[in-house]
């Protein structure tokens, strides 16, 4: 099967969905299937052009057998509002003619991956030129959280920007997203039922799982035997809400066999090291090697998941996989009916987002009990083990989206669809 895959963000980007598109382009390749990415040149989260790819125009490269292509973006020191479309904007222009070069290899499927969605006009035609499945990705409701966080404003121009999102869903053939709640937003804009599938984000289950042994992290950042580490790994964007991490770490500091670890990089991190500054309970730490990514998030004995109450539902945070994979509890900062609170619920604690006092009561909750970290640590890695395995959900995409009579992968000894 010929697959293109159209996405903004893309591997060797360490997280969010450019990690996502490029472990599912490789699979495919590895698979069989011949694929193809259009994409920029890495940029996230730094949001700074990797030195790498810095001042080239388009280009081709082969990354682990998949034949991707890189067109040029704008990419804003500040992102945020208007920046932030034109960002996006740029990246579906200077990408169009790559986009309809690809009509001649004549692709099966066109997976265009959102956010960017600026991007969709170009999947969906190019679907339509090559005769191949135009196939919708949604990873957030990137227009639904820019007016709800403020990042863009004006009832007129929401309306606009919701109305001109409902038509481009619509026109294609497939639209999927990564959870229940998000499945509903999709009915909710009214998307035919038909075309509507789940795909949920994944994770390698082998490796990241729960260490036998201390990290070697503990010993990387000098912390004593007995020091219970309360992690955050992942984006420091302003959905995250960070800051609040900082502040439960000053009313923890009486507790000294308590550390806060906070891994990863973004737009936040000026304001995440001026509210962590004179905090000797607060490790900050840059972002590490995927090949390290067991070892550091083994390293927690809670996980943190701090999220903006603006976001709820709009996004699941890609962080949460690898969280319950490692077979440790987490405290989520979110309303207990989203679709975040169902799945915390099951494995930590959940508290109302921005809560600093109700958050650092739930986190010495779980380092207090020991056994409650256990059993609920053994239930995330079961959920992880169960519902978020890499090789079921990429298999079972790549069948839905095969066209009649084409060629599969076959499904190796204990895969399940």
């Amino acid at each position: 099967m010929k697959i293109l895959i159209y996405s903004a963000n893309y591997a060797p980007e360490p997280t969010g969905i450019g990690k996502y598109s490029g472990e599912m382009a490789e699979w495919l390749a590895a698979k069989g299937h011949d694929v193809r990415v259009v994409a920029a040149p890495p940029y996230y989260p730094q949001w700074q052009v990797d030195p790498n790819y810095a001042g080239y125009g388009y280009q081709r490269e082969t990354l682990n057998g998949v034949d991707v292509w890189r067109a040029p973006l704008w990419v804003p020191k500040q992102p945020g509002g208007l920046k932030r479309v034109l960002h996006l904007l740029s990246f579906a222009v200077t990408s169009a003619p790559v986009m309809l070069r690809q009509v001649f290899w004549s692709p099966d499927v066109v997976l265009t991956v959102a956010p960017a969605m600026a991007c969709a006009p170009m999947g969906w035609l190019t679907a339509r030129l090559s005769g191949a499945t135009a196939w919708l990705h949604v990873q957030d409701f990137e227009v639904d959280v820019a007016f709800q966080m403020n990042l863009l404003k004006g009832r007129r121009i929401q309306q606009f920007a919701l109305w001109c999102e409902r038509r481009l869903m619509r026109a294609f053939d497939k639209v999927s997203t990564i959870s229940g709640k998000m499945v509903e937003k999709l009915h909710a804009k009214g998307i035919d039922a038909q075309a509507i599938e789940l795909f949920p984000n994944w994770v390698d289950v082998n490796a990241v799982r729960p260490l036998d042994g201390p990290s070697d992290y503990r010993a990387q950042l000098g912390l004593r035997a007995d020091c219970k580490v309360v992690l955050f790994s992942g984006t420091w964007g302003a959905k995250q809400d960070l800051l609040l991490i900082p502040e439960v770490a000053r009313q923890l500091q009486h507790r000294p066999d308590i550390a806060f670890v906070i891994c990863g990089d973004g737009v936040m991190r000026p304001q995440l090291e001026a509210a962590s500054k004179g905090l000797p309970n607060v490790h900050l730490l840059p972002l590490q090697p995927k090949e390290r990514l067991g070892q550091l998030l083994g390293m927690a004995d809670v996980h943190l998941l701090t999220q903006s109450a603006d976001a709820e539902d709009l996004v699941l945070p890609s962080k949460l996989t690898g969280m319950l994979s490692s077979g440790r509890p987490i405290v989520a900062t979110c309303r207990a009916n989203t679709e975040i609170g169902h799945v915390v619920a099951q494995c930590g604690r959940v508290v109302e987002p921005g809560q600093a006092n109700t958050l650092a009561q739930a986190v010495l909750e779980l380092v207090d009990q020991p056994q409650a970290r256990a059993e609920l640590g053994l239930r995330a890695r079961a959920y992880a083990e169960h519902s978020l395995a890499k090789d079921p959900i990429l298999l079972r995409w790549s069948l839905k989206a095969a066209p009649q009579g084409s060629s599969l992968p076959v499904a190796a000894k204990g895969e399940t669809l």
